[in-house]
């Protein structure tokens, strides 16, 4: 019996030495969890359990526990590579069934879709009209297009201009552009039409023979648009007319694109004693913009950058979280599968709840300590080696039994 025993105990020191091989072995693999042999006694009952002199059966390997605890987090240059600080893991999705990681270690393929190593595709929850809000009920693999950002054509302009109070008449009447002595002054912005086609407007400002009248003309690439609208001061500076502040504008590029139709904003403009000055110019137009990259930020929101400067949220990074995760089923390349002793996947966003926060642009490192690896593995030797004694002391007494013959 003590033969089945020494054996039970190598058994164990043997599956000892495997997990600690296997932990040592992915000391540098991104995301990894190391593991553990648990080990129980057993022990033979009899039918009434009275049996106080039975000495037991040896040991067996009870289960092999995960260590899911953090990871250190290394920076990196690619902002596509997540590390999970706090509880947590990313969603995958393995020919349409999810599977769950700690290794953010993501790229893209050949269609846009981001990916595992092992091409898992990144699920995240889509954005909603508007961009703010996501339907966390939702899964979808994360794709990136490379497809450029279309176009807006300018619908508004909003000019805050400060004009010379006192200032006189033009000698040179009537307006031209193309003669400075025609008008007091001027400045310009860049407005786009609808193929994203860059076109220059041009304000002019005329002061007129009474104390805070003006006249504004308008060109879009040197053509006058409009006969020139009047605008009035009141005595504390302000606009008074138009009452809205707001003239229209419209131009037919000669690019094939759609006629321009615009409003010149100038509520917020005044007239002061002093000299001319451009206090604000912003319009709402932009050209096509090519993908710059991509921002993902702690709460796992993906968004687009283009060069136009514009931005377009893709989703938000979904993530899981588990009653027991050391119940989950390893399933290699540091991935594991729900299971019921691990309980059903808890799906939320990061930073919320229980799961923690992402980092782009930084990976998990395995959380295995080799210091203590190695120790223990020189434990698990020497009960090995112990266990292989026993058995070379019992081959010895047989032999000796058997002489004795």
């Amino acid at each position: 019996m003590s033969f089945s025993i020494a054996l039970s105990g190598i058994n164990a020191a043997n599956t000892d030495l495997n997990t600690i091989s296997n932990n040592i072995a992915n000391a540098n693999t991104t995301g990894f969890k190391e593991s553990s042999a648990e080990f129980g006694d057993i022990f033979q009952n009899g039918a009434y359990n009275v049996q106080s002199n039975n000495v037991g059966d040896g040991v067996a390997t009870e289960a092999i526990n995960q260590d899911f605890s953090q990871g250190t987090l290394t920076t990196t240059n690619n902002p596509l590579n997540l590390a999970i600080n706090g509880e947590g893991f990313f969603t995958l999705m393995d020919n349409g069934s999810p599977v769950y990681t700690r290794n953010g270690d993501f790229t893209t393929n050949s269609a846009g879709y981001v990916i595992s190593a092992t091409g898992q595709n990144l699920q995240v929850y889509p954005p909603l009209a508007g961009g703010t809000t996501f339907s966390t009920g939702t899964l979808t693999s994360l794709q990136l297009s490379t497809a450029p950002n279309p176009p807006l054509a300018t619908t508004t302009v909003d000019a805050g201009i400060t004009l010379p109070a006192g200032a006189t008449a033009p000698a040179t009447t009537p307006f031209s552009p193309t003669d400075s002595t025609s008008y007091n002054q001027t400045t310009s912005t860049t407005i786009y039409d609808s193929e994203g086609a860059a076109q220059t407007l041009n304000m002019y400002f005329v002061a007129g023979s009474t104390p805070g009248s003006w006249t504004e003309y308008s060109t879009v690439n040197g053509t006058q648009v409009g006969a020139g609208t009047s605008l009035v001061f009141g005595s504390a500076g302000t606009l008074t007319t138009p009452a809205n502040g707001q003239i229209p504008i419209s131009y037919s590029p000669t690019d094939g694109a759609a006629p321009i139709s615009a409003t010149l904003n100038l509520s917020g403009s005044t007239q002061y004693g002093g000299t001319f000055s451009v206090n604000s110019l912003t319009q709402d137009g932009y050209a096509t913009g090519q993908l710059n990259g991509v921002a993902i930020s702690n709460a796992g929101v993906i968004s687009a950058n283009y060069s136009n400067g514009q931005t377009t949220v893709l989703g938000q990074v979904a993530m899981a979280n588990f009653a027991n995760p050391g119940g989950l089923q390893q399933l290699g390349n540091a991935t594991w599968a729900q299971t019921y002793a691990s309980g059903a996947a808890l799906q939320g966003s990061a930073g919320s709840s229980n799961l923690g926060t992402l980092q782009s642009g930084s990976l998990e490192s395995s959380n295995v300590d080799l210091t203590t690896q190695l120790v223990d593995m020189m434990n698990a030797q020497r009960n090995y080696q112990a266990n292989s004694q026993v058995i070379s002391t019992d081959d010895q007494l047989l032999q000796t039994i058997l002489h004795l013959q």
